[in-house]
């Protein structure tokens, strides 16, 4: 069977690294950060939250070839600091105003018709913006580990042609339903390796993984900001992670990691690109 390597024209035992940046458009501290961190960091891509209020600035300051996809965005997690759905879809809404702050309030209320149409709008949005979209990736997994919610992933997937983000280190047994084989199944790509865990500021964890790199494509994820009033307002001690994942990003100890781990760099693009070319001749 072919690798995803030898699909993107490298040895089937090369090790590939996609460092992408989550939550552009969350906040002008967020989207500093990103830009940053892609334009002078290691970071090789990012994704766009379209209902968060800094979006429509980050889409502004999309360059050309930026490796951008779409954050999904089902959840508002912060108390003093919300965003919700951009279309009319009621059961997305909390009692606080906006998307839901939890995981379990959102799956007890969604309407999966309601989910898949404000989805789809949020890729819309992107594309009208002008982003190319690269690929997709839901914000706090909010998606991917429930069967009713996972279907309208890969639909949106299917429907757009992109790679999607997928967690290798939840098993089938864990989720209860067979997740990664079902998008395969599709013909949708996605990296062979993801960690679930989705905290920020943890150098160590970025290092263990460059220094644990299996063959594969393997994602690793980072929330860069600089360091503003306004994220210490809304985030409290969560933003001392993001300030430190982009002193991370930009720093020369990440590329030394890289070189020594043996890795190339790639983003999403080039994911995309495997997917639609396997989808032409199919």
């Amino acid at each position: 069977m072919t690798t995803l390597a030898e699909r993107l024209g490298h040895a089937p035992d090369a090790k590939l690294v996609i460092l992408s940046c989550d939550d552009l458009g969350a906040s002008h501290a967020s989207n500093v950060g990103v830009f940053q961190a892609m334009r002078e960091g290691a970071a090789t891509c990012a994704s766009i939250m379209v209902p968060a209020p800094w979006a429509c600035h980050a889409a502004n300051n999309v360059a050309p070839g930026d490796d951008i996809g779409v954050h999904l965005t089902l959840n508002a997690e912060h108390s003093c600091y919300r965003w919700g759905p951009i279309t009319n879809s009621p059961s997305l809404l909390s009692g606080e105003g906006g998307f839901p702050r939890s995981l379990e309030d959102l799956w007890e209320h969604a309407d999966h018709t309601e989910v898949l149409r404000e989805l789809r709008a949020q890729i819309e949005r992107a594309l009208a913006w002008g982003i190319d979209v690269t690929h997709l990736a839901p914000h706090l997994s909010a998606i991917t580990l429930r069967p009713e919610f996972f279907d309208v992933y890969l639909e949106l997937a299917f429907e757009y042609r992109l790679p999607i983000r997928l967690p290798s280190t939840v098993t089938a047994e864990h989720a209860g339903f067979p997740f990664r084989q079902l998008a395969a199944a599709e013909g949708v790509v996605f990296p062979d390796h993801f960690d679930h865990d989705w905290r920020a500021g943890s150098s160590d964890r970025v290092f263990d993984a460059i220094a644990a790199l299996q063959p594969g494509v393997t994602e690793i994820h980072i929330q860069p900001a600089i360091d503003t009033p306004e994220v210490r307002a809304f985030a409290g001690d969560a933003a001392d992670g993001w300030v430190a994942d982009l002193e991370l990003a930009t720093s020369d100890a990440l590329r030394t990691a890289l070189d020594a781990s043996g890795a190339v760099t790639i983003g999403f693009r080039e994911l995309r690109a495997a997917q639609r070319g396997a989808d032409a001749t199919r």
